[in-house]
């Protein structure tokens, strides 16, 4: 039945439609594998749910000042309780992964304070509140006064250790931590690549602040980084977290003053946590963090599919379908810009929202280069759902993520061979 559909309404050959079931079947382990993280982070969101005396009380929102919302205090209680923590912030007033990260650095450095980034250069985001980009003079961390610092990773994507050492001074204050590959064609860091990494760091100085930039990590694996040592984390809801529902909103977690200090720098000094109304966003951020363990696991495994696929057809991929997984992001590196474009835009042909549209390459805010981006989503931004962009840049490489359902996944993939075998790119 799923075959006349697919040939009928959507224009996928039967070749097209064989090389996906092969594929499944190729990577059915990989599929049982993912399965059981997803059950185990379901289970852990439940409990915290339990522990915390979860009702629809807590679904009302408040307004103005947002005084006594018991809902969002219950909220921030869940998330402690499943990142393993002592304090947590979860707002809707933290629109994205970049403004989480920046309360953190914010809130916490100081001027003299020494900030050191062990993988190299962050996301390009990162930049201007780094002090990196060309607006040095806008209250970025370094016009404030703090020291900054890059490790350069090594070859094989991994953090020099050795070199982070050698550089932690008396002036350290922090570590930042990128947990995700960003627009690098790296393999991301495990959970047991943080935990070596923080050991080390806190071998020679136990007082350094480890802040792991969590975003695209969330429920991948058994653990997360604060459970192996993590002083701070952050990341947005409308990745892993929002489950897809969230409509908006990021959070911190991790010890309680690190977490009151971002929490001042996101309202005020003195006020903090007392404060931020959640209008209606109470139940929306429940029920996505609900869903996120079992969402997440459809985005693995549509990077999976991918990655085994687009290998298949001769192009580089990472990780590979097999590797192990600490993030929702499947890189893809394609020979020319036309290939890369052809990609990107059958992958928004494949969406629920605004399939109609074609994307083209443009001067996205944050972004050295231009960026063409597919983003059909129910969200704005959101990057748990269906998405992918890259930098056209060479070598052109396409950052696929997220997925609501697999099987949007897969038809997009198949619209995107049928199209890519249309303008003689591939041959199967």
């Amino acid at each position: 039945m799923s075959e006349n559909i697919l040939e009928g309404k959507f224009n996928i050959s039967k070749d097209v439609i064989f090389l996906l079931e092969k594929a499944e079947n190729d990577v059915e382990e990989e599929f049982k594998k993912i399965d059981k993280i997803v059950e185990k982070n379901q289970y852990k969101v439940l409990y915290a749910m339990q522990k915390n005396h979860l009702s629809d009380i807590h679904f009302n929102g408040t307004t103005g000042y947002g005084y006594g919302d018991i809902g969002r205090d219950t909220i921030e209680k869940i998330y402690s309780d499943i990142f393993n923590t002592q304090d947590a912030l979860v707002r809707p007033q933290i629109v994205s992964g970049t403004h989480a990260i920046s309360l953190c650095l914010y809130g916490v450095l100081r001027p003299n304070d020494e900030l050191i980034s062990a993988c190299g250069t962050p996301y390009d985001t990162l930049n201007d509140i780094i002090g990196k980009g060309s607006n040095r003079n806008n209250g970025s961390l370094t016009d404030l006064g703090i020291i900054y610092k890059e490790i350069p990773l090594l070859k094989n994507g991994k953090i020099d250790v050795e070199k982070l050492i050698s550089e932690v001074s008396s002036k350290t204050k922090m570590v930042m931590i990128q947990r995700s590959k960003g627009y690098d064609f790296r393999y991301s860091l495990s959970i047991g690549d943080i935990e070596f990494v923080i050991k080390k760091l806190k071998g020679k100085n136990k007082d350094i602040i480890v802040f792991v930039d969590n975003c695209y990590g969330e429920f991948t694996e058994d653990l997360e980084p604060t459970d192996v040592g993590a002083d701070l984390i952050a990341g947005s809801l409308i990745k892993n977290p929002g489950g897809g529902i969230s409509p908006t909103g990021g959070y911190v977690a991790g010890k309680k003053e690190l977490v009151e200090k971002a929490a001042y720098r996101l309202f005020a000094p003195g006020i903090g946590k007392k404060v931020g109304p959640t209008l209606n966003t109470n139940r929306l951020t429940l029920e996505g963090l609900f869903f996120s363990p079992l969402i997440v696991g459809n985005a693995l495994k549509g990077a999976i599919i991918l990655a085994k696929i687009m290998e298949t057809l001769g192009y580089e991929v990472l990780p590979r379908f097999n590797d192990l997984r600490t993030d929702i992001v499947q890189a893809i590196r394609f020979k020319t810009k036309e290939e890369l474009i052809t990609f990107i835009q059958s992958i928004q042909k494949g969406s629920p929202v605004d399939s109609h549209v074609v994307p083209e390459p443009w001067d996205m805010p944050g972004y050295d280069d231009q960026v063409i981006m597919a983003a059909g989503g129910f969200i704005q931004g959101s990057s748990i759902e269906l998405s992918a962009d890259a930098p056209i840049r060479k070598p052109y490489t396409a950052y696929v993520q997220g997925g609501l359902s697999y099987y949007q996944v897969k038809l997009s993939l198949m619209i995107a061979i049928s199209n890519m075998i249309e303008k003689g790119f591939i041959k199967i």
